[in-house]
């Protein structure tokens, strides 16, 4: 007789079952490990409501997080109770809140991001592109899949984005040979793959079992493919996995670095350029706000904020 799966194992069979993704897997099961740890290792079965403000609590006032960062300990606690444990919590009531600061994102101009992108090659190259020419996030844009490419309509569908949402954004006009030029050579990896007896990629929500040969279909493969094959962490079975967003990430703050951009920014700039410039040659912030796929318009409202000129679009008496 098997034994039961410890907690925090159940907190990972659980959140693959929920097809939650790695990051959020890791995050959660994290949180949940420092919150039995901080009551002592103490099960949670034995504890409720009041532990639960404890932790959070301590969090904000000691550990000094951020809002989102508490809001994430709270998700992975309510996901614990609620589909671990299968326990319905009282109402939680007395945290002490970590303060939400209200920071304007980043932006590059179009000079800044031209001149990023100029010190850019090869996948890191395409990819920052298709992040500030689509507005993808950078795990959308890493988890493109060969279907995912409409070259006919010229559009680029994501899916499984944030909140676990489709979506359809514009396919760049000027991104539309380099990317064939890069299924070309995925195509011919993909063959070599086959050819050793490889060639499988991993497949979403259970399709794998209704459709056990689509891993190694074409229409399924990833267009930034990892330069190595590895074993898949749900199942131990090797795979060609999507490139490592740490490879992309360097590779951007090297290009600002040569570029000499001194802004505090990252990939997650490129997509807040493509919304903030789009607002600039007045697109309407209804479009915007689908091709981002932001779920409320106040979301997308806070780059017309970033593009008024100096102090709310006032001209200083000494320029007038």
């Amino acid at each position: 007789m098997e034994s039961k799966p410890k907690l925090l194992e159940q907190v990972r069979i659980v959140a693959r079952a929920r097809h939650l993704s790695h990051k959020t897997e890791d995050v959660y099961h994290n949180f949940i490990k420092r919150y039995i740890l901080f009551h002592d290792k103490r099960h949670p079965k034995e504890m409720s409501a009041e532990e639960i403000t404890a932790f959070l609590t301590h969090l904000a006032v000691h550990e000094k997080v951020s809002a989102s960062t508490q809001n994430q300990a709270f998700f992975a606690l309510l996901f614990l109770y609620r589909d671990v444990l299968k326990i319905t919590l009282p109402h939680i009531e007395g945290v002490i809140r970590a303060k939400r600061p209200e920071h304007l994102p980043t932006v590059f101009t179009q000079s800044e991001a031209k001149a990023i992108l100029a010190n850019l090659s090869g996948v890191p190259f395409l990819v920052a592109n298709l992040l500030y020419g689509a507005g993808l996030r950078l795990t959308e844009a890493l988890h493109l899949r060969v279907k995912d490419i409409d070259f006919e309509m010229s559009q680029i569908i994501v899916r499984d984005g944030k909140g676990a949402k489709d979506r359809v954004t514009l396919l760049p006009e000027s991104l539309r040979e380099p990317l064939e030029q890069q299924l070309a050579k995925v195509r011919f990896i993909h063959t070599q793959d086959l050819r050793r007896g490889f060639g499988e990629v991993w497949l979403p929500f259970a399709l794998a079992k209704k459709y056990p040969n689509a891993g190694k279909e074409w229409k399924w493969q990833y267009i930034f493919p990892s330069t190595k094959l590895s074993p898949t962490r749900e199942d131990g079975v090797v795979r060609r996995h999507y490139t490592s967003d740490s490879t992309i990430q360097k590779a951007v703050k090297d290009a600002m670095k040569h570029a000499e951009i001194n802004k505090h920014g990252n990939c997650h700039t490129f997509r807040h350029s493509f919304a903030t410039h789009l607002l600039e040659n007045h697109y309407d912030i209804r479009t915007v706000q689908e091709l981002l796929g932001h779920k409320s318009v106040k979301t997308t409202q806070i780059y017309t904020h970033v593009i008024k000129i100096g102090g709310q679009g006032v001209k200083s008496p000494i320029d007038i």
